[in-house]
């Protein structure tokens, strides 16, 4: 369980296929903060950390084949800054909101705005619409507020310190992001789903 409340970006050092699957190495500052075993969320994307280099800063993570189908870690390239996050610990305040590092669905940047002092980015999916204003939305990790939201499109605002302190500040239009909804309204969806069908 995360918040959506990314602590830093992690760097992209190495990548090895085994298989089906894919192994990754980054570098980051938390790695003498972590343990093998430890969920980790990267972009959004909750991974297990398989082995770790303290004295280096290294860390490693595997993503099976579902993972790499469902999300946008198969486009990552070496040096690549990814948002991570570690798990939720329930001793403090959850700031950001529910999120289950289960990304539901990849999106696409269509737009970048240059709000003089804020950046609005928009986006597009191709699921049943689970997006409204002012609602809850995770964009490769990063807990946001949507402030518009139409049928398998939705837009968000980004202030100064998130443009800085996630991965948004090399985001382009065009760019394949990784989405994972609310979860309330996931329930409350497929509860009207099944509610209709009877």
């Amino acid at each position: 369980m995360f918040t959506g409340i990314i602590e830093q970006m992690a760097t992209l050092k190495s990548m090895e296929k085994e298989g089906e699957n894919v192994h990754y190495i980054f570098h980051s500052d938390l790695t003498g903060a972590l343990k093998i075993d430890q969920s980790l969320a990267h972009n959004g994307c909750c991974l297990t950390i398989v082995d770790l280099w303290p004295e280096q800063n290294l860390y490693k993570v595997t993503a099976i084949k579902e993972t790499l189908s469902k999300t946008n870690l198969r486009d990552w390239k070496l040096e690549d800054q990814i948002n991570i996050e570690r798990s939720l610990a329930f001793n403090g305040r959850l700031d950001g909101h529910i999120v289950q590092g289960h990304v539901d669905v990849t999106g696409v940047c269509t737009s970048i705005e240059n709000q003089s002092g804020s950046w609005k980015y928009s986006f597009q999916y191709n699921t049943p619409d689970l997006t409204i204003e002012k609602g809850s939305i995770t964009i490769n990790g990063v807990s946001l507020t949507v402030v518009d939201a139409g049928v398998n499109h939705f837009s968000v605002c980004i202030i100064p310190y998130t443009y800085e302190h996630t991965n948004f500040h090399s985001l382009k239009a065009g760019d394949e992001v990784n989405l994972e909804f609310d979860v309330l309204g996931k329930y409350v969806s497929k509860y009207l789903k099944v509610y209709e069908n009877k």
